[in-house]
């Protein structure tokens, strides 16, 4: 499944809306099915955790759920899915808007029972009312000794703004930061905030400053091109021909897609799955976990994509479709059901020459409509 805004297949799922630029998300996922499928997608306007709301003032009644999806037969090459569905929304006929300023939520359905969720995805929607002031600079954490050093490398991300008059500064709550695609692995800065590594300004009036100072810039994303059939014939390939993967700690990457993927066309005869096998040697026997992680999974770290250890031979094998993805590996505790502890860098390396998106989103606890978290302000910064 892709979710991307204004046809740019590796853009960051956000519209931008205000009179000058309407923008659009789109969607678009393979389905396996003998039959046509009969399928709805309703969405759902969310708080800051995500959480659908269910005020009804906020639950944007009749325009909130697309039904009688139409989908396009895939090739017949094409093994594992035999329909394609692809729409931007809001939709040119008026079935679907965002009214709502924040975080949203789509929800892939059964077309009679829309409790049965077959996927979903995350995108935002903006409506910009505070102009942010953004800056990126490199600095070195002085805190304590680092080893090896370079994890002492983080960038500097502060954001200044004037609040807008319309705006009460008490209901400011916090900004949020995320890097390329991690969309839930955000960096919070919050108004209570004020250590050596995030601080909060207000000068009692309309000037405010979020500051967080310990971003790991870790390493540019790996990245596995499964689009040549020449090369990657059979059904079952490991993820790069010429070897496996090794730690990269000391070893800057090749420039990336930030976290994106880009997808055969769904049309092409070869635009079919294959089962790929990610494999890794890490430098030494290491206690903890190593999970899989990219552009394929929305770079979720999960126990389904842990990596199984075969005498210090970490190996995972998932199906892809035919395309280019960014991914990497992570070191991390599996805990409950849940992966702990997470460890970015451990196999990846951290440089400050890694070029990075961070998308700064501000939130503003809005009274009207019973109450809700509202976005009012956003920007993209690049750190290179």
């Amino acid at each position: 499944m892709k979710v991307y805004a204004n046809n740019d297949v590796t853009s960051f799922p956000v519209i931008l809306t205000d009179n000058s630029s309407p923008q659009k998300l789109t969607i678009e996922f393979d389905v396996n099915s003998q039959s046509n499928p009969n399928l709805s997608i309703v969405f759902r306007f969310c708080d800051k955790n995500w959480n659908p709301y269910q005020n009804i003032f906020l639950a944007n009644q009749n325009k909130n759920i697309l039904r009688n999806l139409y989908f396009y037969r895939l090739p017949f090459t094409v093994k594992d899915a035999q329909y394609h569905f692809i729409e931007s929304f809001p939709d040119s006929k008026g079935y679907i808007d965002f009214p709502f300023s924040g975080k949203w939520q789509f929800y892939i359905t059964d077309a009679f029972d829309t409790s049965i969720v077959c996927a979903h995805g995350k995108f935002f929607v903006v409506y910009p009312k505070v102009a942010l002031s953004d800056s990126l600079k490199n600095e070195q954490l002085e805190n304590k000794i680092y080893f090896p050093a370079d994890l002492a490398k983080v960038f500097n991300i502060t954001t200044n703004f004037n609040l807008t008059n319309e705006f009460y500064p008490q209901n400011v709550e916090h900004v949020e930061i995320i890097e390329n695609r991690k969309i839930d692995y955000p960096d919070i800065i919050s108004r209570t905030d004020n250590t050596n590594s995030r601080q909060f300004y207000w000068d009692g009036n309309r000037k405010f400053s979020f500051v967080a100072r310990n971003i790991l810039p870790v390493n540019e994303y790996r990245e596995v091109d499964l689009r040549n059939t020449n090369k990657y014939i059979s059904q079952n390939v490991p993820a790069h021909l010429d070897g496996i993967d090794y730690s990269r700690f000391f070893q800057q990457g090749q420039e990336d897609l930030d976290g994106s993927s880009i997808l055969t066309d769904f049309a092409d005869n070869y635009a079919n799955y294959l089962n790929v096998t990610f494999t890794i040697r890490p430098p030494n026997d290491i206690s903890k976990d190593i999970f899989l992680t990219g552009a394929f999974n929305s770079w979720k770290v999960s126990p389904e994509f842990k990596m199984q250890n075969n005498s210090g031979l970490y190996s995972i094998t998932i199906p892809l479709k035919r395309g280019v993805y960014d991914y990497q590996y992570v070191v991390g505790d599996s805990y409950n059901g849940s992966v702990e502890n997470l460890d970015w860098t451990y196999l990846e390396g951290n440089s400050w020459e890694t070029t990075n998106q961070y998308f700064v989103f501000l939130y503003y606890n809005d009274p009207n409509y019973g109450g809700y978290d509202r976005i009012i302000g956003f920007n993209q910064l690049m750190s290179k």
